[in-house]
């Protein structure tokens, strides 16, 4: 008989469930990824650890306090990271467009740290398994963001609304490539959603955290992402 395998997952507000409560407008958590599910398909002990607002710097800090163990506490882990690192302090901005201004990680940080947390992780007999970034509304983004500040100022700094999506989404094709360099498993969230053409209706009022049926998107992928492991006969776990 075959053991139950344990999962962890990682990550930010995406992988947590948090959405827009559309009566009052403010954050909650309403996940919709089925976890119970994937549990029972695969036959996995799965346990979220995921945060809001919570960027890979964090996350390392969390892992490095989880291995202190004698034994392997699970046996793999799934993390989903970029969508805060890439994020800027927009208040900042509006007050000061003429300043400079850096992202909470800058893009030479959040590799060096992934990559090292992926090395933590085979080093200690625990498989990594990374994921890209849902893609962002820009439109919507900029208008949930920056409602109650200077957009005239915002726009002065950052030149277009466009390029809020440009600058995301590098961060999700620099997942990609560490996860090619170090032989990594990924799953594409970006593409899974990206195959729909109604990308609005993924998506919560600020143009960032998917929608209930963003969510069963995520869903989808993992699912997806499973059978063609098992189709090429890669071992997961």
């Amino acid at each position: 008989m075959s053991t139950q395998k344990k999962v962890e997952v990682y990550g930010d507000s995406i992988l947590k469930g948090i959405q827009i409560n559309p009566k009052n407008l403010r954050y909650h958590i309403d996940n919709n990824i089925d976890i119970e599910m994937i549990e029972k398909l695969y036959f996995l002990d799965i346990r979220n650890f995921s945060k809001f607002g919570r960027t890979i710097t964090k996350g390392l800090a969390l892992i490095e306090k989880r291995l202190k163990g004698d034994e392997p506490f699970c046996d793999a882990i799934i993390m989903n990271y970029g969508g805060n690192d890439c994020d800027f302090d927009w208040k900042a901005i509006s007050e000061h467009p003429e300043s400079e201004h850096c992202p909470n990680t800058s893009l030479d940080v959040f590799i060096d740290i992934y990559r090292k947390i992926i090395e933590l992780l085979k080093e200690n007999g625990i498989r990594p398994i990374i994921t890209t970034l849902p893609p962002l509304d820009a439109q919507k983004f900029f208008h949930w963001f920056c409602k109650s500040l200077n957009k005239t100022n915002v726009l002065e700094w950052i030149g277009s609304v466009d390029v809020i999506y440009r600058w995301q989404e590098n961060y999700s094709r620099t997942v990609e490539k560490i996860a090619a360099e170090t032989n990594t498993l990924l799953v594409d969230l970006r593409g899974a959603f990206l195959k729909h053409r109604r990308l609005e209706h993924l998506l919560c009022e600020d143009g960032i955290h998917p929608s209930t049926e963003g969510q069963k998107i995520i869903t989808q992928a993992f699912l997806e992402f499973t059978e063609e492991a098992k189709t090429k006969g890669k071992i997961l776990i």
